[in-house]
């Protein structure tokens, strides 16, 4: 095994460059935006004079945009670069959830949340690939990558519940703030990555499902989150619980999620894969993950790295 191998499979995922660094706590405060209004939804509903269904509009609006969105993220980034791209999704983050925080009528915030999903899909579809090329390696990029979404979807309702307990306005400014020190981290600390020399097409993600195995994730995946954003944006209302209580609720379920992320996932998944059918090697992990990635972020399809 060559020494860049065993660094991958045997380094610490926390032995990780500050632009690596940098780049996860954007991407926690990015994915704090996924349950930051659930705590805060009935407080909207009350205090907008707005419906239930209305006020789910918040969550429509955000997830609509950035699905559609991403279809289209790695197109931009190949051209643009992914330092580029990160930081223009960072900066409409910022934009918008202070927009949000500023808007009077449930009919203004949910527009500016379409336009928050948006600068999240730029980001998200990018920043993988960022940590992935400052040193970190697939496998543990992807770790770091999960855990930011766990912590992220955990740390979101808490701080809305807190935040919303004081006003409705106050997660928006709160993610405003932390995404605005994200911002200036990595512009900061995360050096320029060269562009990739083919340019990505609007129909890499349509041809990337010729892959079996990725078309039935995808699938999955769909009806996962189909359920599970049903629930999130439904369930305030009948558990009736105030801005604290809501909070601490999604909490719970987001630190399992990156309890799991870290250390469960990555030894079940080596212990699950089969024989590459690329590199013939078994358990070569960075080969399925850089495929199912790379057209996201712009870069060609992935090859093995072994």
């Amino acid at each position: 095994m060559r020494a860049g191998e065993d660094l991958e499979e045997r380094g610490s995922i926390f032995d990780q460059p500050k632009a690596v660094w940098a780049v996860a706590f954007a991407c926690v405060v990015a994915f704090m935006g996924l349950g930051l209004v659930d705590p805060i939804l009935p407080a909207l509903a009350s205090q907008l004079n707005a419906t239930p269904s209305q006020v789910e509009l918040v969550f429509t609006s955000y997830f609509l945009v950035t699905g559609l969105a991403m279809i289209v993220t790695g197109v931009v980034s190949s051209r643009l670069g992914h330092k580029t791209t990160l930081l223009a999704g960072l900066a409409l983050i910022v934009v918008f959830s202070a927009l949000a925080g500023f808007s009077g009528s449930i009919g203004g915030i949910v527009g500016f949340r379409a336009g928050w999903g948006l600068g999240n899909a730029l980001f998200i579809a990018t920043a993988l690939a960022v940590v992935e090329l400052s040193n970190a390696g697939t496998e543990r990029a992807v770790i770091l990558y999960e855990a930011a979404l766990g912590l992220g979807i955990s740390v979101g309702p808490l701080l809305g519940g807190f935040l919303g307990d004081i006003s409705w306005r106050g997660p928006f400014f709160g993610v405003t703030v932390l995404m605005a020190i994200g911002f200036i981290a990595a512009f900061i600390l995360l050096h320029t990555i060269p562009k990739t020399e083919r340019k990505s097409s609007i129909l890499d993600p349509i041809r990337a499902l010729e892959h079996r195995g990725l078309l039935t994730l995808g699938l999955t995946a769909l009806c996962y989150n189909l359920g599970f954003f049903t629930l999130l944006a439904y369930t305030p209302f009948p558990l009736r619980l105030d801005a604290h209580g809501l909070g601490l609720v999604f909490f719970g379920w987001g630190v399992m999620l990156a309890f799991t992320s870290v250390f469960l996932a990555p030894p079940g998944c080596r212990r699950a894969s089969g024989r590459c059918r690329r590199c013939t090697r078994t358990r070569c992990s960075p080969c399925w993950r850089s495929t199912s990635h790379s057209w996201a972020s712009g870069s060609p399809r992935g090859s093995c790295s072994r």
